[in-house]
């Protein structure tokens, strides 16, 4: 460290006199920059440039007219740096250039759906997103500042835009009608002979398709009249863009359900008190008012929180982007039974009269979303953003609700472990098919759409799994075969916020683009370990990745991987990866410890309780204390509404793990081509897919048939637990049902599972199935099924030496299919653990084929 003591006198006063000589020194120089002449046509750039902003934002002195008006103190704010306003708002401003991206992509789609008939108007600044000369018919930019507007004018000039217009106004008095001679005959009604001037201009034929407002709606006094304005500026199918700072506590916000999501928007005490302190400097109001009345006057289609470190990272400057159109575009009552119908399966009857209430006799079932929609109707607010949205793809949920934000904003699964083409070939879907299945990490799902059935309903508590499959069907809406390779097959690609922004984001809910803007970046970063390395199961990814490295065997998986024949794979596995697979050190120290299989791989206590059940049966030996004790903790398991208890966890595992692993990887080794045929194994030892080995959806000719338009318009998901997704159906509808190994998570205990089967019964059309894998043999619930209408079949078993199939992962595979009703059927829990306490003293009824 240089020390500069020696140099400095040691007299204070002198000390002062420097230190004060430094200062003057600094402000001399940025007023030289500040107040230097320059040429009309030229700007200043770098340190001048920066240099004249700090004396135009800190420094000058107040120079107007004395009137006090807001035009006064902008000119006088803005007139010393409107050259330099575009060089220092780079950074300042931060966020501009996404919300135009946004609303870009918003204009794009609405123009290739049919929805934008003739060339747009955009009232407000967007030539990388948009052909600003050749889109758009025409660009008003409005502003109160003239210095502003001056600059505008020669550059719109020097660029050539004849098409922008740029009006010197208060933004609460322009009017489109005064400039658009189209909006100005439509919008002149003649009334009792004379004509009368209508200031709504909302009407497709005079409207302005695009509104946006950078970085104004804080510097605008009287900002309600503002708001209202922008509503009689938009056509019908029109879509307004702002981008300004903000503070908020979530006081505020908590239970609003129609501003899109709430990621990061709550702002600390000293952040609302110092940013809008420092602000009001300035005449710039940070009140949460502003947002919340944009909130309430429009729909939201599109929202975002972030933060700009321009001041440095420990300095946080909070800003929000947010996309927005006529709150009552989406209103149709019509409309909305139409897309309740589709999310509960139900007959469209008739609409719900909201002045006398439902009039039918028969009340219909309706989804959680649905009675939301029309509690916000009910009170004038704007419906849920999902509503909003281009696709309903994705049903409305409450995302402040601890059953979904227990999750804490992650995922589990970035993968599937269950065995598409097995499924497939088990269940044979038709295009009459109405199939319901866990969506996990979506793989299962897109199998299913693949087959194009009539509907397909994913269901996934955790809202961070349902945002990666919208992801997904976004991916293939909108990108061609390669960028959806990188995303998914790759797990990374460098352009993948420019894509979200530009290409995915009008194909996505509000809340799945907060959550992949705030993570995609950092999941897909070429930089990164991939999308495969991320959420719960990308532990365990990273994991066996770093074993390998540090036992020198890196080489030898991935000639494992690529093996061209299965006489050359078991080499290489025998040679090598076996010895430390099949290491009961490894075994017990991570594949049969408790937290490790609940954290990485999802593997619960009452799922491991089966496990160690049929290895007792099958060594034939009674359970022993401890056994005992641990299926007790088992059975004290809540299934997907509590995490286990750590005694849970941390009880010792004996010798089940380390038997069913090694009959779960040794048979897929010797019966499978892993390069070829076997992309699960591919993945967990590579972190990534290969060209030759990966999911069925992620083939080319998979990709021409999800890429069509409309390949996803049957397609529902919900955010939600099975059972309440079940209890919205309506009866007898669904054919299909897929619950994976969902139905090992149920302790014996508590009447969760003769719940979910009865109401699975109850959903069901007859004959409809519901198939189900298990790391039991015959698991206990299959009794509940028998008495609860089912005839349950065995479709496949884990024999010694054999695959169940590709995955091997589970014991036994079963269809249960439903042959007739439940009786007493609303019984209660208490019968219901009363029926479940009889179903085990009697031999199940089912078939092993």
């Amino acid at each position: 460290m240089l020390d500069l003591s020696g140099f400095l006198p040691h007299d204070p006063f002198q000390r002062l006199t420097i230190a004060l000589c430094i200062v003057g020194l600094l402000l001399a120089t940025t007023f030289a920059f500040a107040l230097k002449p320059k040429d009309k046509e030229s700007s200043v750039g770098g340190l001048g440039a920066y240099l004249k902003f700090i004396y135009g934002c800190f420094l000058k002195p107040h120079t107007g007219d004395g009137s006090g008006s807001q035009q006064d103190a902008l000119e006088s704010f803005y007139k010393a740096q409107a050259s330099v306003y575009d060089a220092t708002r780079v950074n300042l401003l931060r966020g501009r250039e996404d919300m135009l991206g946004l609303v870009a992509a918003q204009l794009k789609h609405r123009a290739d759906a049919g929805l934008i008939s003739q060339r747009p108007v955009w009232v407000d600044q967007m030539n990388v997103f948009l052909s600003v000369p050749n889109f758009f018919r025409a660009v008003y930019v409005v502003d109160l500042s003239p210095s502003l507007c001056e600059m505008a004018r020669k550059r719109f000039t020097r660029l050539g835009w004849t098409n922008v217009k740029v009006i010197c106004q208060d933004a609460r008095a322009f009017r489109l009608h005064e400039h658009e001679s189209q909006a100005d005959r439509h919008k002149t009604p003649v009334s009792q002979g004379q004509a009368i001037q209508d200031l709504d201009e909302n009407a497709d034929a005079g409207g302005a398709e695009l509104v946006t407002l950078s970085y104004a709606l804080s510097m605008i006094p009287e900002f309600y009249p503002v708001i209202d304005s922008i509503d009689s500026l938009l056509s019908s199918s029109g879509i307004c863009g702002v981008i300004d700072f903000y503070v908020q506590n979530q006081v505020d916000f908590r239970g609003r359900n129609y501003m899109g999501g709430a990621i990061d928007r709550h702002c600390m005490w000293l952040s609302r008190v110092f940013w809008r302190t420092w602000f009001e400097i300035d005449r710039v109001n940070l009140e949460a008012a502003r947002r919340d009345y944009l909130e309430y006057r429009f729909g939201t289609v599109l929202s975002v929180n972030a933060r700009n470190n321009f001041f440095g990272t420990g300095i946080k400057l909070p800003y929000y982007i947010w996309v927005g159109c006529s709150k009552d575009s989406q209103t149709s009552i019509q409309r909305l039974a139409e897309i309740d119908a589709a999310a509960t399966e139900s007959p469209y009857l008739s609409a719900l009269d909201l002045q006398t209430g439902a009039t039918q006799t028969d009340v219909e079932i309706h989804s959680k979303a649905y009675e939301s929609a029309i509690v916000n109707l009910q009170s004038s607010l704007p419906l849920p953003a999902t509503w909003y949205q281009n696709h309903h793809w994705r049903i409305h949920y409450d995302s402040s609700l601890p059953k979904h934000t227990r999750f804490n904003n992650s995922y589990i699964y970035a993968f599937t472990w269950e065995d598409d083409v097995a499924d497939m070939r088990l269940l044979k879907p038709t295009s009459n098919d109405v199939v319901l299945a866990i969506g996990s990490a979506g793989d299962n799902i897109l199998a299913f759409c693949l087959e194009n059935p009539r509907r397909v309903h994913a269901v996934d508590l955790n809202p961070s799994q349902n945002h990666l499959l919208e992801l997904k069907v976004a991916a293939f809406t909108a990108l061609g075969y390669q960028d959806v390779w990188q995303l998914f097959g790759a797990g990374k690609h460098a352009a993948f916020k420019a894509l979200l922004i530009e290409k995915l984001s009008p194909h996505l809910s509000s809340e799945a683009f907060q959550f992949w803007l705030h993570n995609g970046p950092s999941v897909f970063s070429p930089s990164s370990r991939g999308l495969y390395h991320s959420g719960g199961s990308g532990y365990a990814i990273s994991a066996a990745g770093w074993l390998f490295r540090v036992l020198g065997m890196s080489d030898d998986v991935k000639k494992l991987c690529a093996a061209q024949t299965l006489n050359e794979q078991r080499e290489i596995w025998h040679r090598s990866i076996k010895t430390v697979l099949h290491s009961k050190i490894l075994t017990y120290a991570i594949l049969g410890n408790a937290k490790w299989l609940w954290k990485a791989l999802g593997v619960p206590p009452a799922q491991r309780a089966l496990i160690e059940a049929d290895f007792r049966k099958q060594a034939n030996s009674p359970g022993s204390q401890t056994a005992t004790a641990r299926h007790t903790a088992a059975d004290e398991y809540m299934a997907f509404h509590t995490l286990p208890s750590d005694d849970v966890l941390n009880s010792p595992p004996g010798n089940a793990i380390y038997a069913y692993v090694l009959a779960t990887f040794e048979p897929v080794v010797n019966t499978t081509l892993l390069s070829t045929s076997n992309h699960y194994y591919v993945l967990a030892l590579l972190g990534h897919y290969t060209p030759h080995s990966h999911p069925t959806y992620l083939s080319p000719r998979a990709h021409a048939k999800l890429s069509k338009p409309h390949a996803f318009a049957g397609l529902r998901i919900h955010t939600d637990e099975l059972s309440e997704v079940l209890a919205r159906m309506r009866p007898a509808t669904l054919t299909i049902v897929v619950v994976m190994d969902s139905m090992d998570w149920f302790p014996r205990a508590g009447g969760q599972a003769v719940r979910q089967i009865r109401a699975l019964n109850r959903a069901l059309r007859v004959r409809g199935r519901v198939l189900l894998r298990s790391a039991g043999l015959e698991p206990w619930y299959l009794g509940v099924f028998a008495r609860s209408g089912f005839v349950c079949r065995r479709v496949g078993v884990r024999t010694p030496g054999g695959c169940v199939d590709r995955v091997n992962m589970y014991a036994s595979t079963w269809i249960c299919t439903k042959e007739g009703g439940v009786e007493g059927e609303d019984d209660g829990v208490r019968s219901g653990e009363v029926e479940l306490a009889e179903l085990e003293l009697e031999e199940p009824a089912m078939r092993m084929d």
